[in-house]
């Protein structure tokens, strides 16, 4: 049931990395992944975490982020198949967020300000998402940067090798404005 990959494959190592570098997670914190897809991000972050939420809008999406995060042997990851608003209506404070699908971007994230602690890690592929997430954390007031990352991978070619890139990515940060 959940063995076909979610439409947007998963985040790629290298910008993960970034990704939770920035969000700057600390054993026993509280992390909420918007968009899961593949479950990728969460896995990641319930190894040092205490517990993840993993909400995405698509059942197909949560079946395999649920087989991945078993497969893994992560049991600290909530999952939650429907849309972020509905879920952030209820849902608890959180320490950090990443949000890696942009449904919803400018409803979710006034909200969002308010359920994080610390850290909202955006990751954008398209530049007027990139427009959008980085206006609206500023009139929220918790723009704090922008990164843009390009990865490119070795493959070989003929006798030698090339570099292919991957598409670039957006990592926008922001900070949680939610009391303890």
């Amino acid at each position: 049931m959940g063995d076909t990959m979610p439409a947007g494959g998963p985040t790629q190592d290298e910008v993960m990395a970034i990704s939770l570098f920035k969000m700057g997670l600390k054993p026993g914190d509280t992390v909420l992944d918007l968009g899961c897809g593949t479950g990728k991000v969460s896995i990641a972050a319930a190894r040092l975490a205490k517990k993840v939420y993993a909400v995405d809008r698509r059942p197909e999406a949560i079946a395999f982020a649920k087989d991945a995060a078993k497969n893994a042997g992560v049991n600290n990851i909530e999952f939650y198949s429907g849309e972020a608003t509905d879920f952030l209506a209820t849902a608890p404070v959180v320490d950090c967020a990443f949000v890696g699908g942009s449904q919803q971007i400018e409803t979710v994230l006034p909200v969002l300000s308010r359920k994080v602690r610390r850290i909202i890690i955006v990751n954008a592929v398209l530049v007027s998402t990139l427009a959008t997430v980085t206006a609206t954390m500023q009139r929220l007031g918790i723009f704090r940067e922008a990164v843009h990352v390009q990865v490119s991978r070795s493959h070989e070619l003929g006798k030698s090798m090339m570099f292919k890139p991957i598409d670039p990515v957006y990592i926008i940060v922001g900070s949680g404005a939610a009391c303890s």
